[in-house]
């Protein structure tokens, strides 16, 4: 709709996860290399976090496009929550194998001969897991167990596990340390500063035909982009892509300040949520503050009750007695 009257050849905001849009800061070069890394010198476990929206897909796909190109296959997990046996169907049947009327065990079984029959042949066998945060324990087991397939050199089924850093929380437990142990390399992914923020917008911009990037989103318009986004990747490109409908709207050539300002009320991004604590959740941290302050001002307040009733109550026994009758 605005492309033409912004003299764009495609839509440089879709939030989709395109490969030909990768904006490489330097870490997302450090986590992309540390995955091919991990794959290609067949490392075993790699583990890849990030905040909502920072990009982890992305890079994901990109990885999946390099390894496309080499003697690779591939299982993509893009949804985790299953039970241990569902979660090995599912890996057997984008790994091509049959699955019907199949049991545990037998999956195991093709699993593993899959796996070696193409060791034999110098080729390299990949699962990959998205979200892995919402992984269960017990799948999270069962994918610690198929890497027990390894010769004395080298793993033969290498495993990326992908999500955000509730991912690190759920590894550093008690029962999965066996499983900590065997991640040979992690990488985290970081929002992005306002200068790589900038280089984002006119990247894309420019790959979508844009000759004049900095017209378009002006350096003020970009400090206000930072500031709801965050360094968000995911934010930035609604922002953009809805600033860009806005525009078009209205027949402007630049988009300014207020129109971010608009268009980030519009999605509620100026309400900020309360960050987590350590450990316990801030707002559960919140509730037990408010249930023991309460508790508290309940005993004050019966306390105070107490110490006025004994007060009534000394005040009429005490009418009329004598200095050597006994206190009550």
């Amino acid at each position: 709709m605005y492309k033409r009257f912004y003299n764009l050849q495609r839509n440089p905001f879709e939030i989709t996860p395109d490969p030909s849009f990768l904006f490489p800061t330097k870490r997302h070069n450090e986590a992309l290399a540390a995955l091919y890394y991990g794959v290609r010198r067949r490392k075993g476990f790699v583990v890849m976090t990030g905040e909502v929206g920072t990009g982890k897909t992305l890079l994901v796909r990109c990885l999946l496009q390099l390894l496309s190109r080499s003697n690779v296959t591939y299982a993509y997990v893009f949804n985790p929550r299953l039970s241990p046996t569902e979660f090995l169907q599912y890996v057997a049947g984008d790994f091509r194998l049959p699955t019907a009327g199949k049991t545990k065990s037998d999956f195991l079984l093709d699993l593993s001969s899959f796996v070696i029959a193409r060791h034999q042949k110098g080729l390299t066998t990949v699962l990959v897991v998205d979200e892995a945060h919402h992984i269960p324990v017990e799948v999270l087991e069962e994918i610690r167990l198929l890497t027990n397939l390894e010769t004395a050199q080298e793993k033969l089924l290498q495993i990326l596990l992908v999500g955000q850093p509730e991912l690190d929380e759920k590894l550093d437990s008690l029962e999965l340390r066996q499983l900590k142990q065997r991640v040979a390399l992690r990488s985290h992914l970081a929002p992005l500063d306002i200068n790589e923020t900038k280089g984002y917008i006119h990247r894309r911009l420019q790959l979508a035909g844009s000759a004049n990037p900095g017209v378009l989103f002006p350096d003020d318009t970009i400090l206000e982009i930072q500031r709801y986004s965050r360094g968000i990747a995911r934010l930035i490109n609604t922002l953009c892509e809805n600033a860009l409908i806005h525009g078009y709207a209205r027949q402007k050539r630049a988009i300014a300040p207020e129109m971010i300002d608009e268009i980030a009320e519009d999605f509620r991004l100026n309400v900020v949520h309360p960050s987590l604590g350590a450990g316990m959740g801030g707002n559960e941290q919140a509730t037990e503050v408010q249930r023991a302050a309460k508790t508290l001002l309940d005993l004050y307040t019966y306390m105070r009750r107490i110490q006025s009733s004994e007060s009534d109550l000394n005040e009429v026994v005490g009418t009329g007695m004598r200095k050597h009758e006994p206190y009550i």
